[in-house]
C-alpha cells in the first residue's frame, strides 16, 4: 500500500528531517534551529535578513508646517506664548532639528527668548550708562564719548541679537589702527555693555570675543630726563611751577595736583595728602571728586628740594586759611585744567619738547622711583594704582640709569675683590 505523499511545505520540510541553521549562538555554539527551506539558515541567523524599520517617536514638541514657498517654517509653544523660527527651512527634516534644539534649551534651562534681543544697540547702551550711578563723573563723560563717537554711529541702529562676533572683531580691528588707545577702551565699554545683556537674559552669548581687544596698546613714550624736568619747571610761569614739582617727584596726576589745599601738605613730615581730583565737566563747571581709583587717595612724601619749592610757593601765592587751593586763576577761582595745559605747552615749546605732555612728568617720576629700587608694592601706593600692571609699567631702565648700571659693572670687572656688604649693614 503506497503512503500519501506530503503536500505542504512544512510537511516536505519534516519529511526530509529539516536542516539544521549553519549558524553560532552569541556564545559561538552551533544553532541548532532548523534551517529555512531551502536555506542553510534559519530567520534569526540569515545574513540576507533585512532588519525592520524603527518607528519613528513622534514628538508633541512644536509644529511643522509647509508654506506655499514650498519652505517649512517651525513653530512652537513656551511659556503659553507662540513662538516663530526667525528663518525658514529647506526641508521638514532641518526644521525637526531645529525644534529639538529648542527643547533641549527648555529642558536645560538655557532658551532666550529671541524676541528679547530685539532692542536695539543704541537703547540699550544709553540704559546701561543711566543705570550705572556708581561710575565716577569722569568715568561717565569717557563712556559717553566713547558711546556717541565710537559705538553708537556703528551699531546704534542695530538689535543687539544681530551684531555679530565678525562684526565686533572688524569694528575693533579698524579703530585699532586710527587710535590703540581708544579701541582698547572702547571694547572695554561694549564688553561690559553686552556681559550685562547676558545677564539679563537677553542674549545667550556676548559677541565680543576678540582675544586681548580690551589690552592697552599704547605706545612706549620717551622718558624725560633729569635736565628736561628742570628745564620744564623753570619755563613754567612763577605760580604754576610747583605744579610741574608735584607731578615729577610726587607722581601726582593733574587733576591730583589741582585739587590740593594747604591742609593737604605738612612740611614737618615732607609729605602731601592726595584725597581728592579736581574735575571739568564737559558744561564747563568745576568738580571736585575722588581720586581716580579707591587707591588714589594716598600720602606722598617728597624729596627735600620738592618740598621746600612747594614750601614757597605756600608762602607766596596760597592764602593762609587751612582751605585755600594751592593753585587758582587771576580771579581766585580754581585754576582750570586748559590754563595749566596751555602753559604747559608753551614751556615744552620753549625747551625744545614738542612732543612733552603734562603726564609725563608722573611717568619721570615713577620709573625714577623704580631704578631707585621702589617694588611693584611701593610703586602701586606712590602711584595710587589699584593694580600690578599699571605700576608695572614704570619698572623700566631709564638711559640714564642704564648709563649707570654699566658703569657700576665696569667698576666691579675692574676691581680685584668684590666686597659684599654684611647682613647687618644691608639692615641698617
Amino acid at each position: 500500500m503506497r503512503t500519501a505523499e506530503p503536500t505542504s511545505t512544512k510537511e516536505q520540510h519534516a519529511a526530509a528531517g529539516g536542516v539544521v541553521c549553519a549558524g553560532t549562538t552569541i556564545s559561538g555554539e552551533p544553532c541548532r534551529q532548523k534551517a529555512r527551506l531551502g536555506g542553510s539558515y534559519c530567520p534569526l541567523h540569515d545574513p540576507e535578513r533585512k532588519e525592520p524599520k524603527a518607528r519613528r517617536r513622534s514628538s508633541t514638541f512644536g509644529h511643522v508646517r509647509k508654506l506655499p514657498s514650498g519652505r517649512y517654517q517651525a513653530v512652537y509653544t513656551c511659556d503659553d506664548e507662540r513662538h516663530v523660527a526667525p528663518d525658514t527651512f529647506r526641508t521638514k527634516a532641518d526644521a525637526n532639528v531645529y525644534l529639538s534644539g529648542i527643547e533641549t534649551d527648555l529642558k536645560r534651562g538655557t532658551w532666550i527668548d529671541p524676541r528679547a534681543g530685539n532692542v536695539s544697540f543704541s537703547d540699550f547702551a544709553n540704559s546701561w550708562l543711566r543705570s550705572r550711578p556708581d561710575l565716577r563723573p569722569r568715568s561717565k563723560m569717557l563712556y559717553r564719548s566713547l558711546l556717541d563717537r565710537h559705538l553708537i554711529p556703528i551699531f546704534g541702529h542695530l538689535p543687539i541679537s544681530e551684531i555679530a562676533p565678525s562684526q565686533i572683531r572688524i569694528w575693533h580691528a579698524e579703530l585699532l589702527a586710527k587710535t590703540p588707545g581708544t579701541a582698547s577702551s572702547a571694547y572695554r565699554l561694549v564688553r561690559a555693555i553686552f556681559n550685562t545683556a547676558v545677564q539679563d537674559e537677553l542674549l545667550l552669548r556676548s559677541p565680543c570675543r576678540v582675544p586681548k581687544g580690551g589690552a592697552d596698546r599704547a605706545k612706549e613714550r620717551p622718558l624725560l630726563t633729569l635736565a628736561e624736568v628742570q628745564a620744564l619747571t623753570d619755563a613754567m610761569p612763577d605760580n604754576l611751577q610747583s605744579a610741574v614739582t608735584l607731578a615729577a617727584w610726587g607722581a601726582l596726576r593733574r587733576g591730583e595736583v589741582l585739587g590740593l589745599r594747604r591742609r593737604d601738605v605738612d612740611p614737618l613730615r615732607s609729605r602731601v595728602r592726595v584725597e581728592r581730583a579736581q574735575l571739568e565737566l564737559d558744561d564747563g563747571k568745576v568738580l571736585f571728586t575722588d581720586p581716580k581709583t579707591d587707591a588714589g587717595i594716598r600720602d606722598v612724601h617728597l624729596p627735600e628740594q620738592a618740598m621746600r619749592a612747594v614750601n614757597a610757593h605756600l608762602d607766596a601765592y596760597v592764602s593762609s586759611h587751612r582751605d585755600a587751593l594751592l593753585f587758582t586763576g587771576r580771579t581766585g577761582n580754581p585754576l582750570r585744567a586748559q590754563t595749566l595745559e596751555t602753559a604747559f605747552r608753551k614751556a615744552r615749546l620753549a625747551c625744545g619738547l614738542p612732543q612733552a605732555r603734562f603726564h609725563d612728568l608722573r611717568h619721570f617720576s615713577l620709573t625714577v622711583a623704580a631704578a631707585a629700587g621702589a617694588s611693584t608694592k611701593e610703586l602701586m601706593r606712590r602711584a595710587g594704582h589699584s593694580s600690578a600692571d599699571a605700576a608695572l609699567r614704570y619698572q623700566h631702565a631709564s638711559e640714564d640709569r642704564d648709563a649707570f648700571i654699566a658703569r657700576a659693572l665696569g667698576e666691579l670687572v675692574r676691581a680685584d675683590v668684590v666686597t659684599l656688604p654684611s647682613a647687618a649693614t644691608r639692615n641698617a
